[in-house]
């Protein structure tokens, strides 16, 4: 066991046992407890140490509910209300845990036991990762049984150690490519070629650009790791589309004019203000321009479109931008309502085969790699869009058709519009429109 995870399970046990005490002498002093057994009165707690107990219940960060025979909700803490939904005590935790395994731990505890804690996985709405620990109370209320459910959050160290685990992997096999050619290269300059100013010069161009991608592919992992560690967060900062739009357009200016592109910016004049983190919105824009000049000839114009939209659901939908043979896939469906902000870029390269599109915003996934040096990126740029407009509860689409070019299709909600209650929802089995 790594140690976050085990300071994460000592946190979470501490946390239970104090909850287990101040659950104790809050229950010592319910009506119910006294209406069933008035002799004893005597001996409750006084109404400040009820208090006191009840508060430290409430304060707590972890979920803690009670939980009475039948599965019914006795009680429970502010933390649990959120975390669960629910308004007020009462109802059945079966109707809001529905885990087998939680389910008979708290019947176990009901009838005495002490269960083991539980681990549990749910990936709707969005992917979480909960420890329960279910202990029984000694302290009967109304001559019942009970038992305390404590919840301990641990999606976000699950998602770290993933991360970690995930980034290991990756840089590991994406850099031995160029790890190799390096070595390679570095031989030959230490042998035959030490002496040859000619292959000397050649060889180390090749080296820069190798070592060019390796800091690319390094950068664009970390990236990733940072936006996949915070997708279940959603952002809160005030954003200006056009504004950071016009700032990406500018710096790579020079690179499209190298490569004879142009650009044409197509933003209204008053300000389209989305909810979102804008470092990984200009990280958006900049994929998507970055890529729109891989692969527009010379001579092309890249169009980035900044738009409102009523729905999100009509911001992504592909279709009529380019022909009616064109491939269309929704990646990331919007999981959020009311007004959007959009982010189009269109190309006119060479357009992209349907059967690649399934595949199109995957990790390292490259389309045609190989044809053209100086297409080749680090293979992460549409995941890393991918996972923004997930983290934003917004959508992202994709059209395009071989010789026709391809439109590239974010939103995020407008400031002010309806929060999402969500994270956005990748699609497990991407759609293709025929």
């Amino acid at each position: 066991m790594s140690g976050s995870v085990a300071i994460a399970n000592a946190v979470a046990a501490v946390a239970a046992l104090c909850a287990l005490s101040a659950i104790y002498y809050l229950l010592a002093g319910s009506p119910r407890e006294i209406a069933a057994a008035p002799e004893k009165t005597e001996s409750l707690p006084s109404p400040e140490a009820d208090a006191t107990a009840a508060a430290m219940v409430e304060l707590l960060s972890d979920p803690v509910l009670l939980i009475g025979q039948g599965g019914r909700i006795e009680r429970a803490n502010r933390a649990a209300r959120d975390f669960l939904g629910l308004s007020r005590d009462g109802g059945n935790i079966a109707s809001l845990i529905r885990q087998p395994k939680v389910l008979e731990a708290i019947t176990a505890a009901l009838d005495g036991d002490t269960p083991p804690p539980v681990e549990y996985s749910a990936n709707a709405p969005y992917e979480s990762h909960v420890r329960a620990f279910v202990n029984p109370l000694p302290q009967k209320l109304g001559g019942q049984r009970l038992a305390m459910l404590l919840l301990h959050d641990e999606t976000a160290t699950k998602r770290a150690e993933r991360m970690r685990a995930d980034f290991l992997a990756n840089a590991s096999h994406e850099l031995r490519t160029p790890l190799a050619s390096l070595s390679g290269f570095i031989e030959t300059l230490k042998g035959h070629a030490r002496h040859d100013e000619g292959a000397r010069d050649r060889f180390l161009s090749i080296m820069e650009s190798q070592t060019d991608r390796m800091r690319r592919l390094i950068n664009d992992l970390l990236s990733l790791s940072r936006i996949e560690m915070n997708e279940h967060v959603a952002p809160s900062e005030e954003v200006d589309l056009g504004k950071i739009a016009k700032d990406i357009l500018d710096t790579l200016k020079p690179i499209a004019a190298d490569r004879g592109v142009s650009f044409r910016l197509d933003a209204p004049e008053t300000p389209v203000t989305v909810t979102g983190d804008r470092d990984q919105l200009m990280a958006v824009i900049q994929n998507l321009a970055d890529n729109a000049i891989k692969y527009s000839p010379g001579g092309a114009t890249v169009t980035v479109e900044i738009a409102v939209g009523d729905s999100p659901y009509d911001a992504i939908r592909p279709g009529g931008r380019l022909i009616e043979e064109s491939g269309r896939m929704t990646i990331v469906s919007p999981s959020s309502e009311g007004a959007v902000g959009v982010i189009r870029v269109r190309d006119q390269g060479p357009g992209i085969e349907r059967a690649h599109l399934p595949r199109l915003a995957q990790r390292f996934y490259r389309v045609e790699e190989g044809k053209a040096e100086d297409r080749k990126g680090t293979g992460l740029g549409l995941a890393i869009v991918k996972h923004v407009a997930t983290r934003h509860r917004g959508g992202f689409s994709v059209e395009s058709a071989p010789g026709r070019g391809a439109v590239f299709t974010v939103c995020a909600p407008l400031a002010g519009s309806a929060a999402p209650a969500a994270a956005g929802k990748q699609t497990a089995e991407p759609q293709t429109a025929d």
